[in-house]
């Protein structure tokens, strides 16, 4: 009878190690003011990985209230590396449909929406990652918090 529960325990055991979290991985969010943000205001998040390079999927994550006021939301994402490159990508997130349904998960009236770039992200280490809204607007309100996470992979 032991040997019979020692294979599922042995399973999931092996389940568990191999769904381990890298070194490399990194997920940060930054509050913004209460009165809004300011366009001229840029988040920096500085990424801490263990290798000196990790190439991965970026992700870029809103905090938003249900009183928000557009259907999407534009945000420049700016990755300075070492060597003094500079990778520029503007994201458009489709926050709500055409009827003001919500996309994102969220209780009440909070919700949290996602976009990962496209393609790999090269991140060095000690580099960094800015990200500012590029709305047509000076002061965007009702936005909580912006997040970004860099998942890596094995891709190289």
């Amino acid at each position: 009878m032991n040997r019979l529960l020692l294979f599922p325990a042995l399973f999931l055991l092996a389940m568990l190690v191999s769904c381990g979290v890298s070194p490399n991985d990194y997920s940060e969010f930054r509050q913004l003011p209460a009165e809004g943000w300011h366009y001229d205001d840029s988040l920096r998040f500085n990424p801490h990985i263990a290798d000196s390079v990790a190439v991965g999927r970026l992700v870029v994550a809103v905090r938003h209230n249900n009183a928000y006021s557009y259907r999407n939301l534009w945000l420049e994402v700016t990755r300075h590396d070492n060597s003094g490159k500079i990778h520029r990508d503007t994201v458009n997130m489709q926050l709500c449909d055409r009827y003001g349904r919500w996309h994102g998960r969220g209780f009440g009236a909070e919700y949290q929406y996602s976009d990962t770039l496209p393609g790999y992200t090269r991140l060095m280490r000690d580099s960094s990652i800015i990200v500012r809204h590029v709305m047509r607007v000076d002061n965007l309100g009702d936005v909580e918090q912006i997040g970004v996470t860099f998942v890596a992979s094995e891709r190289e």
